[in-house]
């Protein structure tokens, strides 16, 4: 098992730069290629509003704002994306098969952004997304949850800043679901990889299902060497006390299952996967 091909969907925010950052430490560890896909806004979405009571002149000129403002953005992400690479010497080739060093390339595509960004994941072994900009709400990301929901692939949240190593320590989050059991699958590469590995576990968040100890016993059938570690809530926030455990052992990457309770439950009432995805600060890959 390994990591060829890595998706990052870019939508012109500050913390583009960061994203780049990691897909291309990861890329550089797997010698896989990176495909940086800019999604532009199709001025036709505005059309409906024509039901609104809105004339034709007001949508047409609505229309050729859209239009103007999205081709600005994509010429500006376009552009970051160039200096970048040429910055760090990557190369910009298509994907190929036995390739020795890490590769990129840049798409831009009309449409909508988690439709899109789904369909492309489904042929990526990972995606890439960027950490929303400070003041925005992590959880209401549209390409983070179309990768979650609808590509059956998973997903890795880039940190606000870009890390300075990645998958060496890596802690696992585990509570017998579903959902915990496809983050194990998936993240079985960087465990056979990983220096060191240890499965959290709480009572609080164990729901019913195998344990860590059967996790452990699991792991070794696959030539990985695994720790438990136990953590408790930290001011009854059971993700922030998962996240205080990843820091102990000084993790630098976190992978978990995403959403074991309803998504519209976590927005409302909060929840682990909510926690950790609006205050982790090292990379975290989820899979639901």
């Amino acid at each position: 098992m390994a990591i060829r091909k890595l998706l990052l969907p870019l939508t012109g925010t500050a913390a583009g730069e960061a994203a780049l950052s990691t897909a291309l430490m990861i890329a550089r560890l797997w010698n896989a290629h990176v495909t940086a896909l800019h999604v532009r806004v199709d001025s036709r979405d505005v059309a409906p509003l024509a039901g609104e009571g809105l004339s034709g002149a007001m949508i047409e000129e609505m229309m050729s704002a859209t239009e103007k403002e999205s081709a600005e953005r994509a010429h500006a992400v376009r552009g970051m994306f160039e200096r970048f690479v040429a910055q760090h010497d990557v190369a910009v080739a298509e994907a190929r098969h036995g390739a020795l060093n890490a590769t990129a390339s840049f798409a831009a595509v009309t449409g909508r952004e988690e439709d899109l960004v789904a369909q492309q994941a489904r042929l990526a072994d990972l995606t890439v997304v960027p950490h929303p900009e400070a003041g925005e709400d992590v959880s209401s990301s549209d390409a983070l949850h179309a990768v979650l929901f609808d590509s059956g692939r998973p997903v890795l949240i880039s940190p606000q800043a870009a890390p300075s190593r990645i998958g060496t320590r890596v802690c696992v989050a585990w509570n017998g679901t579903a959902e915990s059991a496809a983050s194990v699958w998936a993240a079985m590469p960087w465990l056979q990889k990983a220096e060191a590995v240890r499965v959290l576990t709480a009572d609080e968040y164990q729901r019913r299902g195998p344990g860590a100890a059967d996790l452990l016993a699991y792991l070794a059938l696959h030539g990985v060497t695994a720790d438990i570690g136990t953590f408790r809530p930290v001011d009854r926030e059971v993700g922030a006390g998962l996240l205080k455990a990843t820091m102990e052992f000084d993790a630098d990457l976190l992978c978990m299952g995403a959403y074991s309770h309803s998504r519209l439950r976590q927005l409302i009432l909060g929840g682990v996967t909510r926690h950790v995805l609006e205050h982790a600060t090292i990379p975290v890959m989820m899979t639901r």
